[in-house]
């Protein structure tokens, strides 16, 4: 990742540093501080746009902090391989935040909504994120054309759709043996998986700072599956 960034000050809150850093280490993230500032940098950006475009119903910069940057990092630990696509990322979300902690790995974040997709690409820009790319389609318009793009290693998707409805969508995005990890709300009811695909893990995580609970659903995409 471009160090285009690293240096950027937040605008709001000044304890917003070392709540954030207290924060990543209840989510066991070693997160350094030049990452912690880019974050919230990111959270500006954020909080900016979504007073003229309504990128998000979360309007205080607070809720924002918790309910959705924690919460995209909430599901650090379990991204495994070294290609993740983010469908329906909407402001960026978890997909951003993500890579922001996970230099090492490359991000797609597609949302067919032109201005999260301009709003995305702003992000980008303005912090020198070099490890996404931002993608403006419907997930079933979109067919990776070669091997820098897809299969991918891992579709993550938060609250985007029932799970057996996100598994039609993205399967053709997905390696044999890739995973899927599914974001849902504490009222997400357990959804069966089968078919092409096997349930590894179905988790509960505890976000600081947001009430309730999040679920996690772990999905691998059977091997024998083929693309």
């Amino acid at each position: 990742m471009s160090t285009k960034g690293q240096g950027c000050l937040y605008m709001n809150d000044r304890d917003e540093l070392p709540r954030l850093l207290a924060a990543a280490k209840v989510l066991k993230l070693a997160l350094a501080e030049s990452q912690a500032s880019v974050l919230l940098s990111y959270l500006d950006e954020l909080h900016q746009w979504n007073r003229t475009y309504n990128l998000t119903g979360i309007k205080t910069r607070e809720a924002m902090l918790s309910r959705h940057l924690l919460d995209a990092l909430s599901v650090h630990p379990y991204l495994s391989g070294s290609r993740w696509i983010d469908v329906g990322a909407g402001a960026g979300l978890p997909g951003i935040p993500l890579a922001i902690v996970q230099p090492q790995k490359s991000f797609w974040l597609l949302d067919s909504a032109g201005k999260k997709a301009r709003f995305m690409r702003h992000v980008v820009r303005t912090l020198g994120l070099s490890n996404v790319t931002v993608l403006e389609c419907r997930v079933e318009d979109y067919v990776p054309g070669n091997a820098w793009d897809g299969p991918f290693d891992g579709v993550i998707a938060r609250a985007f759709a029932p799970i057996d409805r996100l598994l039609a969508l993205t399967g053709h995005l997905l390696e044999p043996g890739g995973r899927v990890l599914a974001m849902q709300g504490p009222k997400q009811s357990s959804e069966v998986v089968s078919g092409r695909y096997t349930l590894r893990e179905r988790l509960t995580l505890t976000v600081p700072g947001a009430e309730g609970e999040r679920k996690l659903s772990i999905i691998e995409k059977n091997p024998e599956a083929g693309h």
